[in-house]
């Protein structure tokens, strides 16, 4: 390939490198301060700030606070929808729903900034993303709701209510992210270690395994 023809593509491959990273600095910086301040306590100039950026820069990749605020939850949500794959193809609820309680503990292990914003939007109404509620999250909801009610009419588990049993499955795993200061207040003040997260899965999953006879 002639060096001439190879110089545009080093150079569109470097900008496409430079606009994720630039990316990634804004959607993580976004993430803490709409955790810490909500979306009417934060302002593009805390989030250029703590990203590192100029604030045109925000501008650039994101007009709008609302149109930031709607990818940062968009990605906790499709974080979630990934962890929810467990469910598609499992042979049985120890297999779907263990694995399921294990990636979304690792979820709130990893992105405890994003599940608060989540919990945040959606106690005060879910003001900015309530059409995402109603279309995007109760088409997953009732996907899963199938999925367990398949298993239960096979008799592989307990006839529960298999909405109240997502409710639960959610509450329990993002628990351990969004009172995550009380988790560490009772653990004597510091964040629990790798080996108190697999003991904190591994309870959680025999719980609830056991509860709806699917252990």
């Amino acid at each position: 390939m002639p060096a001439s023809a190879q110089i545009p593509r080093n150079k569109s491959a470097r900008r496409t490198e430079i606009r994720r990273e630039n990316e990634r600095l804004i959607l993580d910086a976004a993430e803490r301060v709409f955790a810490e301040a909500g979306f009417g306590g934060a302002t593009m100039q805390l989030i250029a700030d703590l990203a590192g950026l100029p604030k045109a820069n925000l501008h650039y990749y994101f007009p709008t606070k609302e149109a930031l605020y709607r990818r940062v939850v968009r990605n906790i949500f499709e974080i979630w929808l990934d962890a929810a794959s467990t469910f598609d193809g499992a042979e049985d609820p120890a297999t779907g729903i263990g694995g399921y309680i294990d990636a979304k503990m690792e979820i709130s292990r990893r992105h405890p900034h994003g599940s608060k914003v989540w919990a945040a939007e959606v106690m005060q109404g879910a003001p900015v993303i309530q059409d995402y509620l109603e279309t995007t999250l109760k088409d997953w909801t009732d996907g899963r709701i199938r999925v367990i009610q398949g298993w239960i009419d096979q008799g592989r588990m307990a006839p529960v209510n298999p909405r109240h049993l997502l409710y639960m499955l959610w509450a329990t795993t993002q628990h351990y992210a969004d009172f995550g200061h009380q988790i560490e207040t009772l653990n004597h003040g510091a964040p629990l270690t790798e080996r108190q997260w697999a003991e904190a899965k591994a309870s959680v999953k025999a719980i609830i395994l056991r509860g709806i006879g699917a252990a």
